[in-house]
């Protein structure tokens, strides 16, 4: 499961992609629009300017805004630079690896087998994954759902 930080820092760079080479964003308005509490969004937005991703401009017309194309940043590097492993048991991390108290030999666990499996399956979709192509699926959904209720 995404945590709140996650999300929220999905949430913002796919505004901030919308809006990719408008100028910068302030994090006001970012925080209101998104609906993300405004000093959990500073720390993000921190995380995301040191990772990378984002940059910022200070004074009149300043803000956040994305550092790289929307196309360039993908899924796999914003879960991993809010802290988040794309693993859902410890033992199969590849940056967050722990071993199991419970398990008397992960070489021969089928648990571990399975959740290596949907780790790389994971890994591989969100590493295919960009904030351009979640732009672009949200634009094929608005267009689904506006043309099925002018078919009403």
């Amino acid at each position: 499961m995404l945590s709140k930080k996650t999300k929220y820092a999905i949430k913002a760079l796919v505004h901030l992609a919308k809006n990719y080479g408008g100028g910068p964003i302030l994090i006001g308005t970012l925080s209101q629009k998104e609906k993300i509490p405004k000093k959990f969004l500073e720390a993000i937005l921190l995380d995301l300017r040191k990772q990378g991703i984002l940059a910022s401009k200070m004074g009149a017309g300043g803000g956040y805004y994305l550092l790289k194309k929307p196309a360039e940043v993908q899924l796999s590097q914003v879960l991993r630079s809010t802290g988040g492993p794309i693993a859902l048991i410890p033992c199969v991390s590849i940056n967050f690896y722990e071993k199991c108290d419970d398990c008397p030999d992960e070489n021969i666990c089928g648990i571990r087998d399975v959740m290596t499996e949907v780790r790389e399956a994971t890994l591989k979709i969100l590493s295919g994954t960009t904030l351009e192509d979640i732009l672009n699926r949200e634009h094929k959904l608005n267009s689904l759902i506006s043309n099925t209720k002018e078919k009403k």
